[in-house]
């Protein structure tokens, strides 16, 4: 967990996408999150973790919908759906923290 407090307490915007190999909307988003972080570079991060291999976390955070995308800045959740989302719609929502 405390690697997971590194991830998150920085001071650009991080995007987390929960997802899972055999979930469909998951793996539907994976172009998104590519293009979300083209987008943004180094103004926000993007980072995709498995439900699979990250069980604790998962629990933890009370991820049951996959994906579940969660906007955290400074260590604190800013913003949290679960879904499909595309891209434009997650880059607005992130630039609104930058």
């Amino acid at each position: 967990m405390s690697k997971f407090g590194e991830l998150i307490d920085v001071s650009v915007p991080v995007l987390l996408d929960f997802f899972t190999d055999w979930s469909e909307e998951s793996n539907n988003m994976h172009a998104v999150l590519r293009d979300v972080a083209a987008a943004l570079g180094d103004k926000a991060k993007v980072i995709k973790i498995d439900v699979d291999k990250n069980k604790e976390l998962a629990e933890a955070l009370r991820v049951k919908g996959l994906p579940t995308l969660i906007i955290y800045k400074n260590g604190e959740m800013k913003w949290r759906q679960s879904g499909e989302q595309d891209a434009n719609t997650l880059i607005g929502l992130i630039q609104e923290y930058v």
